[in-house]
């Protein structure tokens, strides 16, 4: 008889899982920001929302199991995972200079500027440009594998909210 995980025991273990991949994903690219100084771009800060939000629900589920139905509440789960994959598509895509950024993060002028503001910019760090890829494993970006993983944690999360679901 191998581990078949029961609606009562997805219900109770899976915000524990949801919190632990958003607080864990957020750690692991602090420690890279932080302690192998690693400059994120604006997209790789962008791309930490989802987390951020996959971490509070988690922590919903676990604090509050009765304010939404752990089937809802993890349906919308799978929802952000599906936007932090977008996200995350959308970086690869300029890293892999397929479309440019929207974001102004490629370090060039957008408008035209005084001398003053010049010199303010001059004076400033300049945004890391989201085109750059400064650590890769096996030829594969950051962004890369967040866009991969986002998505299989949706099909995972959205099966799982299917089942909770089924059970209610």
């Amino acid at each position: 008889m191998g581990f078949e995980p029961t609606p009562t025991r997805l219900q109770k273990t899976y915000p524990v899982i949801l919190a632990l991949i958003g607080s864990g994903t957020l750690l692991a690219v602090y420690i890279a920001e932080y302690i192998f100084n690693y400059e994120p771009c604006k997209l790789c800060l962008i791309q930490r929302i989802p987390y951020a939000g996959i971490a509070v629900i988690g922590w919903i589920g676990l604090k509050h199991p009765n304010w939404l139905s752990a089937g809802n509440l993890t349906a919308i789960a799978g929802f952000v995972f599906l936007a932090g994959s977008a996200i995350a598509i959308y970086h690869v895509g300029i890293e892999q200079q397929l479309w440019q950024s929207a974001l102004e993060c490629d370090g060039k002028l957008s408008q035209q500027i005084s001398s003053n503001q010049l010199i303010q910019m001059l004076n400033q760090k300049p945004p890391k440009p989201c085109n750059t890829v400064d650590w890769t494993l096996f030829g594969i970006s950051m962004a890369t594998y967040n866009a991969f993983f986002s998505l299989i944690w949706a099909g995972i999360t959205f099966n799982v909210a299917q089942r909770l679901w089924k059970s209610s």
